[in-house]
């Protein structure tokens, strides 16, 4: 009977014992503890972190850095998932450690233009997904890979056609490196391939030459015109003399940064494979990361008989083109004489 008499405070007792476990249970778990100035924002967790550092990340972002240390630890959860997250107002840490335990497949758009070497590249990416600058620099000029896929170090750079990508933020630099190659094969079809060999041509070299004619000009209907001319020079075994590369060459040897408006002799006695004055053909890579719009100029170039072309003093980022030497000589004096008026000397 002593039994029975003392069995119902015990249970009471038990019953206030689970449920004030049950509330803080729930207060740890299941009581938002997100809170956020719009529906969501997006952190990105590194490799290698620990939920002290993961918390560390996430202060901004949440009312209890306790509360989610202590439901980690309830749900035994100690190596969080690598990537960008998009976390949402209001989410509770039950919510917000199952998010971070399993990973994210989030997209990023990628997108790269205008790029005059593997390095910028690398750098510009590494802004964009997880992998870092130096990560990225390695699996991209990874020798085995580039001959492996007959590139050369010189040219590796035209394997990446700048356009908009859709990437996860936590894609692997070989992942990306993959990914470029299977783009330059889907740009690269059966339909601009036969174009370029009927130009005689490769892809490469439509791609080396593509990154000189934008060079060149900064007029889309111009560049099928300077195409034509390159194309006409080539096949008639001329030195190219494109300027750009004679500029890209004085750079390589005496400094990137130089600012060079008027390319003298001294520009055109630097003893480089790309100084298309000194060298016959094309240099051994691009001079810079040809765009879309250059390469469907080469593919597609204006046929004409002109071989020789200068800057238009009357028309800004307008040439002059010129059937014979005698009547671009004649042009390209008259050019000097106003740039001599200008005082641009070097």
């Amino acid at each position: 009977m002593k039994l029975k008499k003392f069995s119902f405070p015990l249970i009471i007792s038990a019953l206030a014992i689970i449920l004030a476990g049950f509330f803080v249970l729930n207060s740890i778990l299941f009581i938002p503890n997100v809170k956020l100035q719009k529906d969501k924002i997006y952190i990105d967790v590194p490799e290698k972190i620990d939920v002290d550092s993961l918390t560390k990340i996430l202060s901004p972002y949440i009312k209890s850095q306790a509360t989610f240390k202590l439901a980690s630890k309830i749900k035994r959860f100690t190596k969080p998932h690598p990537g960008r997250y998009a976390i949402k107002n209001m989410m509770n840490n039950n919510n917000l450690i199952n998010l971070l335990r399993i990973g994210q497949k989030l997209e990023v758009k990628v997108t790269f233009n205008n790029k005059n070497s593997i390095p910028e590249l690398a750098g510009a990416v590494s802004h964009l997904i997880a992998p870092d600058s130096l990560a990225l620099l390695k699996a991209m000029s990874d020798r085995n890979f580039i001959k492996e896929k007959g590139f050369t170090p010189d040219n590796i750079l035209l394997m990446y056609i700048p356009n908009t990508y859709r990437l996860y933020y936590n894609t692997t630099p070989e992942q990306f490196r993959a990914k470029m190659w299977r783009a330059y094969g889907q740009f690269w079809n059966a339909k601009r391939r036969s174009k370029a060999q009927k130009i005689g041509l490769t892809p490469i070299e439509v791609g080396i030459l593509a990154s000189i004619i934008q060079k060149e000009s900064t007029k889309a209907s111009e560049l099928p015109r300077i195409a034509g001319v390159y194309l006409n020079r080539l096949k008639k075994g001329m030195l190219l003399q494109a300027d750009p590369t004679v500029v890209y060459a004085y750079r390589q040897q005496y400094g990137k940064d130089l600012v060079i408006k008027r390319v003298l002799n001294k520009h055109k006695a630097v003893d480089s494979p790309y100084n298309t004055y000194k060298y016959a053909g094309l240099p051994p890579g691009p001079i810079c990361m040809p765009d879309i719009q250059s390469i469907k100029a080469v593919l597609n170039p204006e046929k004409h008989q002109y071989y020789y072309f200068v800057a238009d003093f009357n028309k800004p980022g307008y040439h002059l083109f010129s059937k014979t030497l005698s009547e671009h000589n004649l042009r390209a004096g008259q050019y000097h004489n106003q740039l001599n008026r200008q005082g641009i000397y070097h």
